[in-house]
This record gives C-alpha cells, sequence and structure tokens, in this order.
C-alpha cells in the first residue's frame, strides 16, 4: 500500500511550517544520525509504507529499513524499522512519521484482538465508514493488517439502509 502523498505532503507542511526551528538552531547540518523504531509493546504492525514516505517526502528516498511487515505481530522491544539519514532530516519527519504507524498499529492491533475473540465462530470482524476525516483509507488498510475485512469505503460504493433513511 502507497499512501497518497499530498496528504503527507500536507502533513508535514502543517508540523514543519516554515522551517524545524529548534533542530535548525541545535543540530549541526553535516550530522547523520541512526534510529530504531522499537515496539513499547506486543503489537501488530501497520503503516511501514507511510513511514518510508515521510522520509522521502524530505527528500532521502533509502533512508528507511524495514525491520518488520504489516500485518507482522511482534513483541515488546522488537524493532520496527531503522533509519539512517542526516540528523536534520530525522527529526524533523520524525513525529509525524511515528503519530501515523502507531496510530494505524493500533488499530490493526485492536482489529487483531476482536478477529481472535471470534475464530473459530465463522464471523468476520468488518469496519466501517467511521473513521478519522483524511486517514479513512490509512484506517481501512490497518484494519486488512490486523485480519479484519473492510465493509463500504464510502457512500457511494454500497448501500446501507439505517433507521435514519427510514
Amino acid at each position: 500500500y502507497v499512501p497518497r502523498h499530498a496528504r503527507l505532503y500536507a502533513s508535514l507542511a502543517e508540523d514543519i511550517g516554515d522551517g524545524d526551528r529548534t533542530t535548525e538552531a541545535v543540530v549541526a547540518p553535516d550530522v547523520r544520525l541512526r534510529g530504531i523504531v522499537v515496539a513499547r509493546e506486543r503489537l501488530v504492525v501497520a503503516g511501514l509504507a507511510v513511514f518510508n514516505s515521510v522520509y522521502r517526502q524530505l527528500g532521502d528516498f533509502e533512508a528507511v529499513q524495514d525491520e518488520a511487515a504489516d500485518g507482522m505481530v511482534i513483541a515488546a522491544g522488537q524493532a520496527i524499522a531503522s533509519i539512517q539519514t542526516d540528523a536534520r532530516r530525522l527529526l524533523t519527519g520524525e513525529r509525524v512519521a511515528l503519530n501515523i504507524v502507531q496510530r494505524l498499529s493500533g488499530v490493526a492491533t485492536l482489529t487483531r484482538a476482536f478477529v481472535d475473540e471470534v475464530q473459530g465462530t465463522g464471523a468476520r470482524i468488518l469496519d466501517t465508514r467511521k473513521t478519522t476525516p483524511t486517514l479513512r483509507d490509512l484506517e481501512k488498510y490497518a484494519v486488512k493488517a490486523g485480519g479484519g475485512f473492510n465493509h463500504r469505503f464510502g457512500l457511494f460504493d454500497a448501500m446501507l439502509l439505517k433507521d435514519n433513511h427510514i
């Protein structure tokens, strides 16, 4: 899954504005860093393509190395991804990249808990379109990474007659 770049650009623009003042003030431009994204608890990974895309948007096309894969269950303390790039780029992109991976991994992890709960019953876990505005495709992707199924994407692709209509 490759996320839409315009949304990532807007997310970065919202956070960075006209520059990362703190990083630019305290980090020399020639410093390189290696960072590792580590799970704090057992989780289902989702959103690594978004994490990678953040750093591609910032100009480093080879910075991120996936250490896990979307849909994998990993233990606390296990690496999800590593990144090696210039320090300014790493620090400037980290919050947007981490927030998205954390949110999507949370959705995938909760979905997997529900999937595990109904295992063997013949029931399937489906999502709804009650998603965070502008994140619907990402959150629905995370549901699939967690073992769930997508219902309808929007009002346009299926009918669902509810009390409101009656």
